[in-house]
């Protein structure tokens, strides 16, 4: 049998996947031809799909062993259900619903199991997880600047004549875009890729330039000097969309290339260059990434690089401008979604425990801190769509708090990953193919719908039967914690907006994706606004004395977050274990040698990696692509024991690739 289905992975691609299934078990991953963005390929990860699903959980099973032990006995859905109901009545009477957390991400984007299993904390009151790991920092300060978070059409990008991709590894995590910066360079374009750090789209562009980490919004306002200072500015497009542009013009007075360069590494020839092209060019697509943002100034660094294309009035030709995300473009009602009503405090609820209107928050960067030193106490951990052993930071205090006994850890998932090893309970998920969701993207403009392509093997379930069945015998009455995946779904596309006009659920189901109705061509910023005020700090990463390197910690090529981590083809693929890349310069001044075994310390801890010399990062920077599992690693501790749960300038996010380091030969006795 072979089907359509929606790829539900953390990926702005959000493509459109051909399955092949055989008695009910995924054989076969392939893109589907019919969409215009996926165009009949899939990443080289999707593909080994299928290997993934080989090593899924069947059964509900509780624990037997000790916690991170991973022992674990076989139980029926009633037992799992009614006992993890009775130890929530005993929490919910003597604690509050606040001592209950859910941990969720992005494990699935479908927007009905990625979100709606919130409507059963919600409704209890529970403590609200700010979801703030990714995209905060660069969501805030794209809303400063611009406001709904549109961009270009991806499908336009070949109108473009001059393309920056500037702190995004493009052909790893977008790489639906390249066929579109394929066709554009083939029509003239030259395409200019920013990073500290060589990787596959370095070596795609036509030109690279490496800047220290963290440096960005120097870089930016250094580029914006030289626009005014020549003179290649759009002031009539200025003099129409922009506000606060003296301020901001002002600022970049302060930073000619020459300061620009001490700072960041970058060539004042190189800026000048750099500078002059996209003036001249002026049908300017500027690709952004969530790699600048995870820095204690990354709000502002983004926002310093956002506002160029508007210099030069990019936003007035198709294709052009800057992209961060395209999810602003999906005007879907989402009041109800994940019960987000009951936040308002306004509705009455008859449930078992009525919801807080000032619950209490917790940023997701730092669940450390929320395990181990949080009063009044977690005193229930639910994870789903997420596996924050290896993904959150400060991970030697996060096994700290996931090791308590009085924690009670219920863990959803579909493969037995290393999070999964210290629940308490640990239940079956259904994949992408065994359940209904609607699923939209940040990364192009298509709505799509998955119907469920067999029955769920063994006794999977999804996300939102679990907090059903909880909420029936917790005596829930919130009556959307019990809508259907199609009830969610037709609450969410109740909006009358042009952008949905004529798209419904039953058109969904029938075509499987549909565009909305975006006009042709897509200028969301033609007119603006573009907010240069109050102008973007530079706030540059800095080393710690005894830390002398900074190290970064971006997607490797083959993994996408954990999600693969367990395919062992792909494991193989990139290098069979996490290795450090050091430049050559920094290797020598500490005795390290090609594949050398090498201590990294950071003021959280430190852990063992073979080293990879090489001229790839900066002077000065160390990398470690790919957050692996544990079990790879050579010591068994994840790259997550380094980093702090330090926020970001704006939006709260993580600052995962800041994270001051040294690096020593492992000296052997």
């Amino acid at each position: 049998m072979k089907a359509r289905a929606t790829c539900p992975l953390d990926c702005p691609d959000a493509c459109s996947l051909l399955l092949t299934l055989e008695e009910g078990r995924l054989s076969r991953v392939e893109g589907d031809p019919r969409h215009p963005v996926t165009q009949g390929f899939a990443c080289a990860k999707t593909y080994r799909y299928p290997e993934r699903v080989r090593e899924r959980l069947l059964y509900p099973m509780r624990r037997v062993g000790k916690k991170g032990e991973g022992r674990f006995e076989r139980i029926s859905w009633e037992e799992a259900l009614e006992e993890i109901a009775e130890r929530l009545r005993a929490i919910l009477d003597t604690h509050g619903g606040e001592a209950i957390l859910p941990y969720h991400y992005a494990g699935t984007m479908g927007l009905v199991e990625n979100q709606h299993p919130l409507a059963f904390f919600r409704a209890i009151g529970a403590s609200e997880l700010e979801e703030t790991i990714c995209s905060t920092a660069g969501s805030a300060a794209w809303e400063m600047t611009y406001g709904p978070r549109l961009g270009p059409d991806p499908e336009e990008v070949p109108e473009a004549r001059y393309i920056l991709l500037w702190g995004i590894n493009s052909l790893s995590t977008n790489s639906h875009l390249t066929p579109f910066l394929k066709e554009a360079r083939r029509r003239g374009a030259k395409v200019v890729h920013i990073d500290p750090y060589e990787n596959p789209t370095s070596r795609f562009a036509d030109e690279h330039i490496k800047l220290r980490p963290g440096t960005d919004a120097a870089l930016a306002y250094a580029l914006a000097h030289l626009l005014f200072r020549e003179n290649l500015v759009d002031w009539e497009y200025l003099k129409e969309a922009a506000t606060g542009l003296e301020a901001f013009q002002e600022e970049a007075r302060k930073w000619p290339p020459e300061r620009a360069e001490a700072l960041t590494g970058v060539p004042k020839e190189a800026m000048e260059r750099l500078a002059r092209e996209l003036g001249e060019a002026k049908r300017v697509f500027l690709r952004v990434g969530y790699g600048m943002t995870r820095h204690p100034g990354g709000g502002n660094a983004l926002r310093a690089a956002i506002l160029l294309p508007a210099l030069v009035g990019a936003w007035r030709y198709p294709g052009c401008g800057a992209l961060l995300s395209t999810s602003g473009a999906f005007p879907l009602n989402k009041r109800f979604l994940g019960g987000r009503h009951l936040l308002e405090g306004s509705h009455p609820h008859e449930g078992y425990f009525r919801p807080n209107p000032r619950v209490r928050r917790i940023n997701m960067n730092q669940l450390a801190s929320a395990l181990t030193r949080l009063a009044p106490s977690i005193r229930a951990l639910f994870v789903f769509n997420s596996n924050p052993l290896v993904v959150a930071p400060d991970t030697g205090r996060v096994k700290e708090g996931l090791l308590r006994e009085d924690l009670l850890t219920v863990v959803l998932e579909q493969v037995p990953t290393e999070t999964a090893l210290y629940a308490d309970y640990l239940l079956p998920a259904t994949f992408f193919y065994e359940h209904p969701d609607l699923y939209t993207s940040y990364g192009h403009y298509y709505l799509s719908w998955n119907e469920p392509l067999t029955e769920p093997e063994g006794e999977a379930k999804p996300n939102t039967w679990v907090f059903r069945e909880l909420g029936r015998r917790l005596g829930l009455k919130e009556p959307t914690l019990y809508w259907t995946a199609e009830e969610v779904a037709e609450s969410l596309l109740d909006v009358d907006h042009p952008y949905l006009a004529g798209i419904n659920l039953k058109r969904l189901k029938e075509e499987g994706f549909v565009k909305l109705n975006l006009p042709k061509p897509f200028l969301p910023f033609r007119n603006g606004p573009v907010r240069f005020s109050p102008p973007p700090e530079v706030i540059p990463t800095q080393t710690l004395p005894g830390y002398p390197l900074i190290l970064l910690t971006p997607p490797a090529h083959r993994f996408l977050n954990t999600t693969y981590g367990n395919v062992q083809a792909l494991v193989e693929a990139e290098g069979g274990e996490p290795r450090l890349l050091i430049h050559p310069k920094d290797a020598e001044e500490r005795g390290i040698t090609e594949g050398m075994l090498v201590y990294i310390h950071s003021p959280q801890g430190r852990v063992v990696r073979k080293a990879k010399v090489t001229e790839a990062p900066m002077p000065g920077t160390v990398v470690l692509e790919g957050t692996w599992w544990e079990k790879w690693a050579p010591d068994g501790k994840g790259i997550n024991h380094l980093t702090a749960e330090t926020l970001t300038d704006l939006g709260g996010g993580s600052t995962f690739h800041s994270t001051p380091v040294e690096v020593e030969p492992l000296r052997l006795a």
